[in-house]
């Protein structure tokens, strides 16, 4: 079968018809506390396990943040404990760019990624975009100074129907540049409306050591941070997906550092129906 052709998702449309959005860039965010599971007594599982409810948690932030960096940890805290029995927590960094003119020029951050969060903040009726800011599942905004918010909507939402999202035969081959190859499937069976499938190829593990701006002298870490997101098909209802696509890695993508994310959403910033994750590896190795 042919590999799909992907489009870059561009938002931008949907704002260029309504007045400019209000970016409120100070946090509303103070603290973080340890991971939660550990007060609240939720084993830790370590890993990826199978069987599990898949969560999308997409993290919008950036280096030029202050607040930014205890989000970032916690991420990665999450990522690597997953707290939620049942659920599989799939994190996305989603860095920003309007940060990027108080000093320090985040490396990771894209324009479309400033969009995507603000069709979310009008999609769910949000009063502003800021960072750090996190949506889960599409649909619910974390407040991540309240973790018994945060536990009451994961725990929520790994409850919910789900779509089932599987990823196969996925390989990185070629030279120059590398390109991602993998079968896309989606069971849409039961779907009533049409949806939306996007890719996202994200950096398993990234850091900087930030000169300039309010994180001057820092050293950040990250987890599964963006650098790709595509759509690659729409969902029709009552059917099945299957596609096999392929994505060029950028230059500076090391192959053994990545990883492929693929959710199935409503329309307009709706609703996350399904989600699933895979790490890659280079061909043959």
């Amino acid at each position: 079968m042919r590999p799909a052709e992907i489009e870059q998702v561009r938002p931008a449309s949907l704002l260029s018809a309504e007045a400019p959005l209000k970016i409120q860039k100070r946090p509303r965010i103070i603290l973080f506390h340890e991971p939660e599971h550990y007060r609240l007594g939720l084993p830790e599982s370590n890993g990826y396990p199978v069987n599990r409810i898949p969560i999308l948690v997409e993290l919008f932030t950036s280096e030029g943040c202050f607040s930014c960096p205890p989000a970032d940890a916690w991420l990665q805290t999450v990522d690597a404990s997953q707290p939620i029995p049942g659920a599989q927590l799939i994190v996305l960094s989603e860095h920003v760019d309007y940060w990027d003119h108080d000093g320090w020029k985040d490396p990771y951050s894209l324009a479309l990624f400033t969009d995507r969060q603000s069709g979310y903040v009008r999609a769910m009726g949000i009063s502003t975009a800021y960072t750090p800011q996190a949506i889960v599942n599409g649909k619910s905004e974390l407040r991540l100074s309240e973790p018994q918010q945060i536990i009451q909507v994961l725990v929520k939402a790994a409850t919910a129907p789900q779509v089932k999202v599987s990823i196969s035969a996925l390989s990185v081959e070629g030279s120059e540049p590398l390109v991602l190859r993998a079968h896309i499937g989606v069971d849409g069976g039961q779907e009533k409306r049409n949806a939306d499938i996007f890719a996202a190829l994200a950096l398993d593990h990234a850091q900087s050591q930030v000169v300039h701006g309010e994180n001057g002298g820092k050293l950040l870490t990250h987890v599964a941070v963006v650098q790709e997101l595509v759509k690659v098909g729409k969902l029709e209802k009552g059917k099945a997906f299957s596609q096999d696509i392929q994505v060029k890695l950028q230059p500076n993508m090391d192959p053994k550092n990545l990883r492929f994310v693929v959710f199935v959403q409503e329309p307009d910033f709706g609703k996350v129906l399904g989600v699933a994750l895979q790490k890659s590896s280079p061909s043959g190795k």
